[in-house]
């Protein structure tokens, strides 16, 4: 077993070295480019959204609780469509928030993929031993959300298949890192 406060160094390497590839991938690569396209008439659509008075938060359409699902009005609804869901942001994007919040959830991915490998693996372990179990664990952690993005979200399976790419490549740095950083046997 290796202790926690004894990984410190791979935990703020891997967090950082995903931080700069996720930057890489979204900033700079071509392949994100059309995750998000532009609606026809976006003007009319931004008016009638505007017109609403809604704050930021997750909507449903057409929305209904469930126990009304069985009425016939809810049915008609559901039949007429369209179907959908639409996050609204309560504020511009903030990139001087965003980021930090983000380097925080890689640095709490690489917490939690240092307490499982800790656990399991001693120190002087081999490379391949460590860059194994932690690029599995890290592509849990990263690539996890995507298909139920899919399934239940409605997102197109071409976003889940780059994030699940996104993610392996997430995972082998991580991986790769904690494999190189890895403590020594005393």
């Amino acid at each position: 077993m290796v202790s926690l406060a004894s990984l410190w160094l791979p935990i703020l390497v891997s967090a950082v070295g995903v931080f700069i590839a996720s930057s890489i991938f979204w900033m700079a690569l071509p392949h994100h480019k059309t995750d998000w396209r532009k609606l026809p008439n976006e003007d009319a659509f931004l008016n009638a959204v505007r017109s609403q008075g809604i704050g930021g938060g997750m909507y449903m359409f057409p929305g209904c609780a469930p126990a009304d699902l069985k009425t016939p009005e809810a049915q008609e609804r559901f039949k007429k469509g369209p179907w959908g869901s639409i996050t609204l942001l309560g504020a511009p994007p903030n990139m001087g928030k965003a980021l930090p919040l983000w380097l925080l959830h890689l640095v709490i991915v690489s917490v939690l993929v240092a307490y499982v490998i800790g656990h399991a693996l001693g120190a002087g372990e081999p490379f391949k031993h460590v860059f194994r179990l932690a690029s599995a664990m890290a592509w849990v952690a990263y690539a996890g959300g995507a298909m139920p993005g899919t399934i239940w979200e409605g997102k197109p399976s071409s976003f889940a298949a780059k994030a699940i790419v996104d993610g392996l490549v997430y995972a082998l740095i991580t991986g790769a890192i904690f494999g190189w950083l890895w403590p020594h046997a005393a």
